[in-house]
């Protein structure tokens, strides 16, 4: 057997008890971006310990912030970043790669568009393959300029200084857009707006207050209003809920299970998948515990159920469980009827085309999935039974690799997953954190 190939076993008994998820890997990598764009010192905690994240690290101190973070006991990264400032960004002396982390890139053009400097961004492979053009676009607009002229994907270089407010209209839900914008608007003269077809992630929103800089912001607009300097602040990262689905989930598929999983943020904008799996009968709830900031954190609870079924997820409510469509289709597979994910496009350019890896890792499973247009069907077999000696590929995307290798724990045979390390994106610990609750 190659190498890079994983064997996922069942796991031997039911998962009981409680557990915490890392820290969440949107607001890690917002706290390390804006503490390095911020005047002073900014103390942040919880901060995820991910390969994505180490790119936004990485990525700050080659533009001249100083970051100053140690592991804690609980794998989490805290300490101290002391920001550019007033001062602005650093003109590195190499291209900043930002490997595979599309917020890290995406985040960076916003942050550099109000200098003058020229920064060329870079990542690995599959990050190159990505589209840049919809972060590019306004800012241009604002007076940015990238080069090679017309480029859309990696790698791009960016030419700041001299902005404009914006009032901008996006034509697609996505908060790593937004925020581009939002951050290059902090230095323009002016108020600068977006707005949405549908709700995307509010982290940005809710987060830039800490750091003295004020936003407005409704269901699909955001705005801010230049020029506002960011001021060191203080960050508690809370569990990622995006890696909480994929507990979850397990636990609604293997049996007598039942599972809190601890400290999770349960903001609105990311909790859509509880709503989903409310939505597929399946035993799921939250309950509020505090607020980290502006950021509320609570408890999810899933048990296993036996009798799901189908049910459509509109258009409006995509963007908030983007990441999450993977596992939920599984979950789907398990269902009784039909389940339509309308509009899911997106799913074709994240780290790789996970709309026909969804199709095809289902197909092995003797499920079927197809597409019309850009809605995505799934026709569910209760008492699913999965076929021995199965591999899936997770074509390097993690959300891929822990959604297969669920097919392995949650059933009665192993299966074999390709590259199943690329879990370190986001969730180095997944695999042991869910072996731990069956024990």
């Amino acid at each position: 057997m190659s190498d890079n190939v994983t064997v996922i076993k069942p796991l031997e008994n039911p998962m009981h008890g409680s557990t915490r998820v890392p820290g969440d890997k949107s607001i890690s990598h917002r706290a390390v971006l804006f503490s390095a764009m911020a005047e002073g010192t900014s103390r942040v905690s919880g901060v995820l310990d991910s390969a994505d994240v180490r790119s936004s690290i990485g990525a700050v101190r080659a533009l001249g912030a100083q970051v100053s973070l140690e592991k804690q006991a609980d794998g989490s990264l805290a300490g101290g970043i002391t920001g550019w400032g007033a001062a602005g960004p650093s003109q590195p002396a190499e291209p900043v790669d930002c490997g595979n982390s599309g917020t890290t890139v995406r985040l960076l053009m916003g942050i550099l568009a109000p200098w003058d400097i020229q920064v060329t961004l870079t990542g690995d492979s599959s990050l190159c393959k990505r589209p840049m053009r919809r972060i590019t676009a306004p800012l241009m607009k604002m007076g940015a300029r990238f080069l090679p002229e017309g480029r859309e994907t990696l790698p791009i270089t960016v030419h700041g200084g001299g902005l404009r407010p914006l009032t901008y209209d996006a034509p697609m839900a996505s908060a790593q857009l937004k925020t581009a914008v939002l951050l290059a608007g902090m230095y323009a003269s002016g108020t600068t707006t977006v707005n949405e077809p549908a709700p995307s992630r509010n982290h940005t929103e809710l987060m830039l207050p800490e750091y003295g800089v004020a936003t407005t912001a409704g269901a699909c607009t955001a705005s801010v209003t230049g020029p506002a300097q960011p001021q060191a602040g203080e960050v508690l990262v809370p569990g990622d809920p995006s890696s909480a689905a994929f507990l979850a989930c397990a636990a609604v598929l293997r049996p007598e299970s039942s599972i809190q999983i601890e400290d999770v943020s349960l903001n609105t904008a990311r909790i859509g998948f509880v709503r989903t799996l409310e939505r597929m009968g399946a035993q799921v709830s939250v309950a509020h515990t505090g607020a980290a900031g502006k950021e509320p954190y609570g408890i999810i609870e899933a048990c296993h159920t036996p009798d799901l079924r189908g049910c459509e997820v509109p258009a409006d409510k995509i963007a908030g469980i983007i990441d999450e469509i993977p596992v939920l289709a599984l979950v789907a597979a398990h269902a009784h009827g039909i389940t339509v994910f309308r509009q899911v496009g997106e799913l074709r350019v994240k780290e790789t085309d996970r709309l026909a890896a969804i199709m095809d890792g289902l197909a092995k499973l003797g499920v079927d999935a197809w597409c019309e247009g850009d809605d995505l069907y799934i026709e569910g077999q209760p008492g699913l039974q999965v076929p021995e000696g199965l591999e899936f590929d997770s074509l390097g995307d993690h959300r891929l690799a822990m959604t297969w290798s669920l097919v392995g724990l949650t059933g009665k045979v192993p299966v074999n997953i390709k590259d199943f390390e690329a879990v370190r994106v986001s969730y180095p610990g997944f695999l042991d954190d869910i072996e731990r609750l069956a024990r």
